[in-house]
């Protein structure tokens, strides 16, 4: 039997499941110290396992995991132990899309083994948002959840000055964000979605704050821009392929308007 390395305790958070045997369980994990891990939860499956009725999405985790000495860049590690952390409220049903869109952002978007405490943390606090049920609330949280995750990978520019040329906005202008180009005056009278200045300020003055609830106010009061400006700049990263989060809740908007 291969003689396992020192177990690595982290706070996490079940991305994803899938099925590799009968019992068992491979788990894409979200963890605080050690970013997103893979990790095999052997006898998971069984009626008496403890680890079964622990393994819920956007519950938070109290988790140690561990590689074996023998292969010490094994990238499927050993889950050891996962005990309900508390604090967390489950989804209500209707915001359960919100909630697979962050978890399929960040699985889509992260290396592996690349740790993002903040990002964490306002995973954990965008949760609380989501369950409150009200959509002002959610979309605001999800907009701010979406900025959070382009600055901590570093493909979000200020949002307080002009990219290409580095200057301060102007407080009444109107500006837009593009990819690969930043944040910039729209171009000639192309119908673009646009923020005036301050706008944006309020953003980048609330995202250098740190508080994710005046992220959160700061985006409310535009979610139409933001919404539209935030997919086209993370589907240019993303690649090509849609997020199947969103095709599953498109293809459930389109059959509840064909219902009779």
């Amino acid at each position: 039997m291969a003689r396992r390395g020192p177990a690595l305790p982290s706070a996490a958070f079940l991305l994803h499941r899938y099925d590799w045997s009968e019992t068992s369980l491979i788990l894409d994990l979200f963890t605080r110290d050690q970013g997103r891990v893979v990790v095999a939860a052997k006898g998971a499956k069984r009626p008496y396992s403890q680890l079964r009725p622990v393994l819920l999405p956007f519950q938070k985790l109290h988790t140690a995991f561990s590689r074996p000495k023998a292969d010490p860049h094994a990238e499927v590690l050993t889950l050891r132990s996962a005990e309900w952390a508390g604090g967390t409220a489950l989804l209500p049903a209707r915001a359960l899309f919100a909630g697979f869109y962050l978890n399929e952002l960040l699985m889509r978007l992260l290396a592996r083994n690349d740790p993002h405490a903040a990002l964490f943390d306002t995973y954990a606090a965008t949760l609380p948002a989501l369950a409150q049920g009200d959509d002002t609330l959610t979309q605001a949280a999800l907009r701010a959840f979406e900025l959070v995750l382009l600055r901590e990978m570093g493909l979000l520019p200020r949002l307080d000055m002009e990219t290409t040329t580095a200057s301060p906005v102007q407080p009444d202008a109107p500006y837009t964000l593009r990819p690969a180009v930043g944040l910039v005056a729209p171009p000639g009278l192309a119908e673009v979605p646009v923020m005036a200045g301050q706008r944006w300020q309020r953003v980048q003055t609330a995202l250098d704050d740190g508080h994710l609830a005046d992220v959160q106010r700061a985006c409310a009061d535009d979610l139409p821009v933001l919404k539209a400006v935030l997919r086209t700049l993370l589907h240019d990263h993303l690649g090509h392929a849609r997020l199947r989060t969103r095709e599953v809740m498109l293809d459930a908007q389109q059959w509840m308007e064909q219902r009779p």
